[in-house]
């Protein structure tokens, strides 16, 4: 009699090591030893074949991984085993392998990807807000309990607090999360605050804080992570904010205890390959953002060509156009299609050989000649190039950088159309001649050959150095030391005079899809990336390329917290590049959002690799925009 028995738990094993799952979890608490728990997932998430992210940081960990569902319970004893963990609620689910490489490559789940990182979840991505203390979040209710509250209409709560007190549902997800899937009560009140991303949360809080103020506030998101920092932050404003509730373990743990969706109508958007989540209620809450019909499948990641967010496509119009502006955009009058500038003629002249005094119109270098087809192209409704603005390295000028793109740009030239500019801060010239250019005079005095004027052109930068001499002639001067070929971390002033010549630029020359950047201005392009939301729409741009980039005052922004989509390219070992640390490009490349940027690895130097493969990666970032 026991044969049967046996067989079944057998059988339940195998299924075990064959079916595919996907597990969450996260757990704020103070680590002691940061390496030694990288250590721990990097050896026993690699010895299980386990893929997907895990976030480290002082104040606890985030991790979403998948895998055969014996590797995944496997993981979950070793965690349990580790006293910190005590108390995390381990989300496993069983699902199908990936099968959409596109989804599983912006999701993650093409590789194991373990990082230290400042923040766990980026509620305030500027670097001068401070996150909020998450030992003062709202109080867990669990999927039972927020059920509970919800179906009394907050009755419970009034009576405890002897107050008339309202209740509001608060939504901490992204707009396109929202679109296919919400708590529904006609008797509660619910708020959501269409973002587009949870970075901009405090904002709409700040801005919306008197409907917020004396009630009795409860938050809810897809696996709870984001609403620990929320509702921390709700609750820091004080006096009238104090009553803040959260669903513990999101709306998966819910879905789970209630099948039939309870209050939940729609799909649960997950940042995995299953990209959402039903319940036995299979009621379409989405509609296709041009047709209107109903549609709740992001499958195929269709984005807003200006801000990259998620859009629902039904598969009809995504047949018939390949451009979509998402509600938010055009809302805030982003057009369908980038339309030039009347008489750009008048604004654009050519480079002016030599001339020492900066002006716009001696920075551009833009042949009127492509200008005019171009607006010729767009007037007829052909496709129009993308205009990418060109910005040079330290030490360097637009022409010298047209120059070094030449092949780059002969190569992208049937999709796009390359602005060059110099830099605003113009630098004096210096040189430091080698050991045999050096002679004697009489007397046994040394001297140094100096290069000539005449056969020279200025040299101009995005960033200078504090101690950064202002120009004052036209004369050769000879360095005082030898050149550090680490200069570059020290020239960290000289932002906010270059961001104002942009803003400028953009206004009379513009408008640009992207900008290109190459070492230092790689570092300029980053931080106007970073800025982008603070600029009111004064420079706006689809995208960057980012080229031997480094980070310049970046240091508080926290990993994936720069959401402009971004290409990076830079030498994939130490070495290659001999004037920036690849390490330092690959830091700079972790501030942007992984899910809408790009990196290319190439082993050729301090350029822009043309070659192939390399070329057809960057074309196939660049048609992304088109």
């Amino acid at each position: 009699m026991a044969e049967p028995c046996i067989r079944i738990r057998v059988e339940r094993e195998e299924e075990n090591e064959q079916h595919y799952g996907v597990l969450l979890y996260y757990k704020y608490a103070d680590i002691p030893d940061l390496q030694d728990l990288f250590d721990f997932y990097q050896s026993n998430c690699t010895s299980l074949s386990l893929l997907g992210r895990v976030r480290l940081s002082a104040h606890g960990v985030n991790v979403t991984v998948g895998g055969k569902l014996k590797a995944l319970e496997q993981h979950v004893e070793a965690v349990k085993s580790i006293s910190l963990f005590e108390g995390t609620d381990f989300k496993l689910a069983s699902c199908f392998e990936p099968i959409n490489d596109r989804v599983a490559i912006e999701c993650g789940f093409t590789s194991l990807s373990i990082r230290i990182v400042k923040e766990l979840v980026t509620l305030c991505s500027h670097p001068s807000s401070n996150s909020p203390e998450i030992l003062n979040a709202g109080r867990h209710l669990s999927a039972a309990e927020f059920h509970s509250m919800l179906q009394d209409t907050g009755k419970c709560l009034e009576k405890s607090s002897g107050s008339d007190k309202k209740m509001i549902l608060l939504d901490a997800r992204n707009l396109y999360e929202t679109r296919i899937g919400k708590f529904d009560l006609p008797s509660v009140k619910t708020l959501d605050p269409e973002i587009r991303q949870y970075s901009d949360l405090p904002s709409w809080i700040d801005e919306n804080s008197e409907q917020l103020r004396g009630n009795n506030i409860l938050m809810y998101c897809t696996g709870g992570i984001r609403c620990e920092m929320a509702s921390a932050y709700i609750r820091s404003k004080g006096a009238g904010f104090e009553n803040v509730f959260q669903l513990y373990g999101g709306i998966q743990r819910y879905l789970e205890q209630f099948r039939d969706g309870g209050f939940f109508r729609g799909k649960n958007f997950v940042f995995d390959h299953r990209v959402a989540v039903g319940s036995l209620d299979t009621t379409i809450l989405g509609t296709c953002l041009l047709c209107g019909a109903t549609y709740d499948d992001y499958s195929s990641r269709s984005r807003c060509s200006h801000c990259r967010m998620l859009v629902l496509i039904c598969d009809s119009c995504q047949r018939r156009s390949s451009l979509y502006i998402c509600e938010l955009c055009q809302a805030s009058g982003k057009p369908m299609s980038i339309s030039f500038v009347d008489d750009m003629s008048e604004k654009i002249s050519s480079t002016v050989a030599h001339e020492v005094k900066f002006n716009l119109d001696r920075a551009l270098h833009s042949p009127l000649l492509s200008l005019r087809k171009e607006q010729d192209s767009t007037a007829k409704g052909t496709s129009r190039k993308l205009r990418i603005l060109c910005l040079h390295g330290f030490r360097q000028n637009a022409s010298s950088f047209k120059g070094r793109t030449a092949s780059l740009s002969k190569k992208l030239k049937n999709i796009t159309e390359f602005v060059f500019v110099d830099a605003p801060h113009e630098l004096p010239f210096i040189y430091q001649p080698p050991v045999a250019k050096q002679t004697y005079t009489h007397g046994s005095v040394l001297t140094q050959e100096c290069p000539s004027f005449k056969i020279s052109n200025r040299k101009f930068a995005w960033l200078i150095a504090p101690d950064h001499d202002k120009l004052t002639d036209n004369e050769w001067k000879m360095a005082n030391i030898p050149f550090d070929p680490m200069q570059y971390q020290q020239q960290t002033e000289g932002f906010e005079k270059s961001l104002k010549y942009l803003n400028t630029l953009f206004s009379q020359a513009g408008p640009f899809d992207g900008i290109l950047g190459f070492s230092q201005g790689a570092a300029m392009a980053a931080l106007v990336s970073a800025n982008q939301g603070m600029l009111k729409n004064e420079v706006g741009f689809r995208f960057v390329i980012l080229c031997s980039g480094f980070a310049v005052n970046m240091g508080d922004y926290a990993e994936g917290s720069i959401t402009c989509p971004s290409l990076h390219i830079f030498g994939s070992k130490e070495g290659n590049d001999r004037q920036i640390d690849c390490q330092a490009s690959k830091y700079l490349a972790s501030l942007f959002d992984s899910s809408c940027s790009t990196i290319i690895e190439h082993d050729l130097g301090h350029i822009i690799p043309t070659r192939s493969p390399y070329i057809e990666d960057i074309k196939d970032f660049l048609r992304r925009f088109l």
